[in-house]
């Protein structure tokens, strides 16, 4: 005779997890899951030069059990001003950007994705907002330091009934200062299924990576340092 458990009384709190698609997106949301949340993932789709990391993402939501993927269309195409949005701008594959905010900057993608994510937090009564930013190995992209995180929580709470009124809003980064291979570390301490995420400025059709781009430095060095194998599939 098999004996049902009763439902549990106290639902799991909900968070709005922005999934990219790649490596630190998906720990991400291992690390909200860990940490008792209800996931609800939002991709956005802004004009990025190529769609694997939105397959990506589908993906690891559907490994993570995640309890919704909701895909938003935001074409950042119109204003343009970056690589990895404007097909007239080189992905630069020298690996030499010290120093500089490099040309695969999107003009306030950051600001843009907290802000769909907030929205969505609002309208599912959560509380807390997580995201994959990082300022340790994050390629001197401004809208990724502490400092910007911090300043977008402050605004979230006055710019929204749900902080004005509720008991406030949270936007947490918890790889805010975790290199590569910590990040690595933690996703193989969590499960997490490194083989199903794109991380490539530039990966083709099928999701393979270009070998020589910024991304697809980072994330070699960071498997190399972790002591881990890469699972990236390269063109060549």
């Amino acid at each position: 005779m098999t004996t049902r458990q009763p439902p549990d009384p106290t639902p799991r709190p909900r968070a709005v997890v922005l999934l990219s698609g790649g490596m630190d997106s998906a720990v991400v949301v291992a690390i909200a899951r860990e940490r008792g949340f209800d996931v609800h993932a939002l991709s956005v789709r802004y004009g990025q030069r190529h769609t694997s990391e939105l397959d990506a993402a589908a993906r690891v939501a559907a490994a993570q059990g995640v309890a919704a993927h909701k895909v938003v269309d935001v074409d950042l195409r119109g204003i343009g001003g970056s690589a990895l949005t404007d097909a007239g701008i080189d992905v630069p594959t020298s690996g030499d950007t010290a120093g500089t905010i490099p040309v695969t900057y999107v003009p306030a993608r950051n600001t843009i994705m907290l802000s769909l994510a907030l929205g969505w937090a609002e309208v599912l009564g959560a509380a807390d907002i997580f995201c994959g930013v990082n300022a340790v190995d994050y390629s001197g992209y401004p809208d990724c330091r502490p400092e910007f995180v911090d300043a977008f929580e402050r605004l979230a709470n006055l710019a929204t009934k749900a902080g004005v009124e509720g008991a406030g809003l949270r936007v947490h980064a918890p790889l805010q200062h975790m290199g590569k291979a910590d990040i690595v570390r933690e996703g193989v301490r969590l499960g997490v299924d490194f083989a199903l995420t794109v991380s490539c400025y530039q990966a083709d059709r099928d999701g393979r990576a270009c070998r020589a781009c910024d991304a697809c430095r980072l994330r070699a060095q960071g498997f190399a340092a972790a002591g881990v194998a890469d699972p990236t599939r390269y063109v060549a």
